[in-house]
C-alpha cells in the first residue's frame, strides 16, 4: 500500500499538471474518479440516506485519522474539517500546493450526491488552512442558502 505521504503528494502534482493541460482535463479526472467513489459511497446512500453519509465518513475520519467533527439530522448532514490531513501534507511540500487542490473532494463527491437526490454544500474556507466544511441536504434551496454564507464555496464544476 502506498503511504498517504507519498499519494497526497502525488494528486497534488497529477492535479497540477492536469491544470496546465487545460481545466476540463481535471474535471474529467474528478468525474472518471466519482465513478469509483459511487462504488464505495453509494451503498452508504441508499441504506441510510444522510445517516449512511454519516457512517460513511465517519469511517473515513477514523481511517485516515482526521481531526473533524461529524453531524447529522432531519435536514442535512455535516463533516466539519478542523484539520485535513491531506491539505497538511500538501502545504508541507517543496512542490507548493496546487491552488485548487480542495476542490477535488467536491469534485469526486458532488456527482455522487446528485445521482442520489442530494444537494452539497461546501465550503473550503481557505485554500491555506487545512480546515472546510461539508454540508449535504435533501433540499436543495437549503444547501443553495447554506452556500450564501460561506467564505469560500467549493464550486468544482461551476
Amino acid at each position: 500500500m502506498i503511504p498517504s505521504d507519498h499519494f497526497v503528494r502525488m494528486y497534488n502534482e497529477l492535479f497540477k499538471m492536469l491544470e496546465e493541460k487545460g481545466h476540463e482535463h481535471l474535471q474529467r479526472y474528478w468525474m472518471r474518479i466519482s465513478e469509483l467513489q459511487e462504488t464505495i459511497l453509494g451503498p452508504y446512500i441508499d441504506r441510510d440516506g444522510l445517516k449512511g453519509m454519516y457512517d460513511y465518513w465517519e469511517h473515513i475520519r477514523i481511517e485516515e485519522n482526521c481531526d473533524a467533527d461529524l453531524k447529522v439530522n432531519e435536514e442535512y448532514f455535516e463533516f466539519r474539517m478542523n484539520k485535513c490531513p491531506s491539505l497538511s501534507k500538501v502545504l508541507d511540500n517543496d512542490a507548493g500546493a496546487f491552488e485548487l487542490y480542495c476542490d477535488h473532494c467536491a469534485g469526486w463527491v458532488i456527482p455522487v450526491m446528485e445521482r442520489h437526490g442530494y444537494y452539497y454544500a461546501g465550503d473550503i474556507i481557505s485554500r491555506t488552512k487545512p480546515e472546510c466544511l461539508l454540508r449535504v441536504y435533501k433540499d436543495k434551496q437549503k444547501a443553495e442558502e447554506f452556500l450564501k454564507s460561506a467564505k469560500l464555496p467549493a464550486k468544482p464544476y461551476g
